[in-house]
């Protein structure tokens, strides 16, 4: 059986002054998720702060069971009820195969683009953003004498490079081309 991966991006809108809590909520997640069958990584994109209050946290798995069995596990459902506090809105999730995520269609009759689409759209966001993102961006880090590490570099180039597809090109790029995209 051949794996095809599965994501799950969760947003947790979290309460003005309960970052702190939040931050040591996921410090003790972290270690258990990591701990499951089939986790690949995770990543965490935090909230500006004094600005947005809201984490992105993407988890990835190898299968969509091993996945959901993250997701449905009494360690997972008793670690939600312990931050449910903090947070302003519920456990807001969704679970995809691969990076369906980034082509969700806004209505539910839709379903999401064939694989080939997928792949030939991700790619041509991806392209331009790996060829100038670092040009860009290491100069920035430069002057604030931060770059020069390989793996720093490699860090904050990523980031933005997920940011901007996750956040702001692929929900644009995705709507400017819907219908090829769909069809």
């Amino acid at each position: 059986m051949k794996k095809q991966g599965a994501s799950v991006v969760i947003n947790h809108q979290i309460l003005e002054g309960k970052q702190p809590e939040y931050e040591n909520w996921l410090n003790e997640i972290g270690p258990l998720c990591r701990n499951y069958e089939g986790h690949i990584d995770w990543q965490i994109i935090r909230p500006i702060p004094n600005v947005t209050f809201t984490y992105t946290v993407i988890l990835r798995f190898d299968t969509i069971e091993n996945l959901k069995n993250w997701m449905h596990s009494e360690d997972r459902n008793n670690l939600i009820a312990k931050v449910r506090p903090l947070l302003a809105k519920g456990d807001d999730y969704q679970i995809n195969s691969g990076l369906d995520f980034l082509f969700a269609p806004k209505d539910t009759t839709s379903k999401a683009p064939v694989k080939w689409k997928q792949f030939l759209v991700t790619w041509s966001a991806i392209y331009p953003l790996v060829l100038f993102t670092p040009l860009l961006l290491l100069p920035l880090l430069n002057s604030f004498h931060i770059a020069g590490n390989t793996y720093v570099d490699t860090l904050f180039v990523t980031s933005v490079i997920v940011f901007l597809m996750v956040y702001i090109i692929m929900p644009y790029y995705t709507k400017l081309i819907k219908r090829w995209l769909y069809s």
